[in-house]
């Protein structure tokens, strides 16, 4: 009896570690969170070589993933493992009590197919993304292996933005060129695969993701490689209870609306040990007008922490969309080298919305091409090809408000300009920002800070010119 009570109590030791495995990086926060909490997957496995995958970058295995998942699912759920081969694909959809494992030296390559991907309902005017779910519970994509979106079959490319050498590589893709030769579209592919729209820039508004998750609750990623998308990489959508754990994002640092992580309107979501180097956005929270529909709305309870992002626009990002708002969000301990800006709050007339209870600490920077912590209130999306979109300066609807935002504890060495802020004139966009205990030193500007349409208090920050530049 003795024995059994033993036994009893370590099972009961090991199910509670697991179950508990994320709460030590909820230690010492600045504003209570609500923590995410570790899942099950049920404990099946098969192999996609079961369902007659043949991982030799020639064979298409759409059909091999769907019988997989089916099978899976059938049995209550449990383990998809990819295991060493190229896995060339069209989309895969995932269902409740999912996972899918990547193994090392496996690779998930999505196929140039565009057509793959078209949506067969007609209801999206995009394509599928390469993972897709909505509406499910406890899926997960894990292992080391990579995850590749074949991304510049799908992506326009500047031509400012590229080499010689590069441009030539694009050309000979196939492609038509546009504005004179200053943008490329990927059209006319001369491996042969057809176009799926009338024009290259109706077929560009197609991109989709290499993973959107939609409305689903209780989502881990764990450390994979996403790679080269058509567009943003891990999008996480109106969804609760996410863990991003250790996985790496990368994508040509000129990769049009390359983003690397994304959470749109999630609640409840543990961000860490990850590395970002990507074509724009780092890890950035966005939040669109409220869904009647949706599982969650608005960004809440939000711990980002111990990141490393090398390229991105912005390291952490608030905006453009924050129309539904921000709430009680954490960002620490994370490193930004080379990025474009380092702490980045955007929005505009008609894309904002209120931040309440963010706070920031423990930032490391260098090499920041423009500004270390910008605060800006006239963002306009510019896709390629746009023309003129200028700024809304008035309107009532959707006005940025970014306020109640903490900032301590920044390093910064090496960038244009330490911290820019600029509201919107009669409008009370930019208030109650603290900024403290930090040091950046800076090559061009200090702190250009609009004091008519912004009030940011600075304690104990040391900015500091470079004179060596």
């Amino acid at each position: 009896m003795k024995h059994l009570i033993i036994t009893t109590i370590t099972i009961l030791s090991v199910l509670s570690a697991k179950a508990e495995d994320y709460a030590k990086h909820y230690q010492n926060l600045p504003v209570e969170l609500k923590q995410v909490v570790s899942f099950n997957i049920p404990d099946n496995t098969v192999s996609i070589a079961d369902f007659g995958g043949v991982g030799d970058g020639v064979a298409l295995n759409t059909e091999a993933f769907r019988k997989a998942i089916s099978a899976l699912s059938k049995k209550g759920g449990g383990k998809l493992v990819v295991p060493q081969g190229v896995w060339l694909t069209g989309p895969i959809a995932l269902k409740d009590n999912i996972e899918l494992h990547v193994e090392r030296n496996a690779i998930v390559l999505f196929s140039p197919d565009k057509s793959l991907f078209l949506d067969a309902e007609g209801k999206s005017s995009r394509c599928e993304p390469g993972i897709k779910a909505s509406k499910r519970k406890n899926i997960a994509i894990t292992g080391e292996g990579i995850i590749d979106g074949n991304g510049a079959q799908w992506r326009p490319v500047k031509r400012s933005k590229v080499s010689d050498v590069e441009w030539k590589r694009f050309v000979a893709i196939g492609g038509v060129e546009r504005q004179g030769g200053s943008l490329w579209y990927p059209w006319d592919a001369k491996a042969g695969y057809k176009n799926i729209a009338e024009t290259p820039e109706a077929q560009e508004k197609r991109r989709q993701d290499l993973v959107r998750l939609t409305d689903c609750e209780n989502i881990l990623i764990k450390g994979v490689t996403f790679q080269n998308s058509p567009r943003f990489h891990v999008h996480p959508c109106n969804s609760r209870n996410i863990i991003i754990d250790g996985i790496t994002v990368r994508c040509p640092w000129n990769a049009q609306n390359g983003d690397a992580i994304d959470l749109s309107d999630c609640h409840q979501a543990l961000i860490v040990n990850s590395t970002v180097d990507a074509g724009d956005d780092g890890i950035c929270m966005k939040s669109g007008k409220a869904k009647p529909t949706a599982l969650v709305n608005g960004c809440e309870d939000i711990l980002i922490e111990d990141n490393t992002v090398f390229h991105a626009h912005g390291g952490f990002v608030i905006g453009s969309e924050d129309i539904t708002g921000m709430k009680r969000i954490v960002v620490r301990r994370c490193r930004f080298s080379g990025t474009d800006t380092g702490l980045r709050f955007k929005s505009g007339i008609g894309r904002g919305g209120k931040t309440e209870d963010i706070y920031i600490s423990d930032i490391v920077m260098n090499d920041i091409t423009d500004e270390a912590i910008v605060f800006q209130c006239d963002y306009v999306d510019r896709p390629a090809g746009s023309k003129g979109k200028t700024a809304k300066k008035t309107g009532s609807e959707f006005v940025p408000e970014f306020t109640d935002i903490h900032i301590s504890n920044v390093v910064c060495r090496g960038t244009k300009t330490a911290i820019k802020a600029k509201g919107i004139e009669g409008m009370d966009c930019i208030h109650g920002i603290e900024i403290s205990n930090s040091t950046i030193v800076y090559t061009s500007k200090g702190a250009d800070i609009d004091e008519t349409t912004a009030s940011i208090k600075l304690d104990n920050v040391n900015i500091v010119e470079d004179k060596a530049q």
